[in-house]
C-alpha cells in the first residue's frame, strides 16, 4: 500500500481530460476521485449510491430531476459540497472547474442508466488510477 500523501493541485495538473476522473485515494470500499469539468455531462442516475461532489476550483452545476420530472439546478463554487441522493436523475455541467468525488469503487461515471448519447468529451469509466 502506498503511504505517500497526494497533492491535489499537482494531481490536477498531471492530466487535462475533462469528465475522466482519476482515483487519488481509497477509503474502505470508496474511491476518492478528482476530475476536470467543462461543458455538459449526460443525464444519468446511480440507483444504489449517493454521489458526493466537492468543488476544488471554478464552477460546477448539477441539474436534478424530481420524481415528477421537474428540473432544478444547483450552482456550486470553490469549497461547496453537494450530494446527489441515490436514484436521483442528474446532469452535471461546468463553464470550467475541478471537482472531488467520493463514491463506491466501481461506480460508473455515466451511472446505471443514462439518457441519450454520451458526448465525446465525457468518458464512461470507473475511474483511472492517478
Amino acid at each position: 500500500m502506498d503511504q505517500k500523501p497526494v497533492n491535489l493541485t499537482a494531481a490536477l495538473h498531471s492530466f487535462e481530460d475533462v469528465y475522466d476522473p482519476r482515483i487519488v485515494a481509497r477509503v474502505n470500499d470508496y474511491d476518492v476521485r478528482i476530475a476536470h469539468a467543462r461543458g455538459e455531462h449526460v443525464w444519468h442516475v446511480h440507483a444504489e449510491t449517493d454521489e458526493f461532489f466537492l468543488v476544488l476550483d471554478g464552477q460546477f452545476d448539477v441539474a436534478v430531476r424530481d420524481e415528477d420530472g421537474r428540473e432544478s439546478t444547483v450552482s456550486l463554487h470553490q469549497g461547496d459540497v453537494f450530494v446527489v441522493p441515490r436514484g436521483t436523475e442528474h446532469k452535471p455541467s461546468s463553464p470550467g472547474g475541478s471537482i472531488l468525488m467520493f463514491e463506491p469503487t466501481q461506480t460508473s461515471t455515466t451511472g446505471d442508466w443514462h439518457e441519450g448519447d454520451i458526448p465525446a468529451h465525457v468518458h464512461t469509466t470507473k475511474g483511472t488510477q492517478l
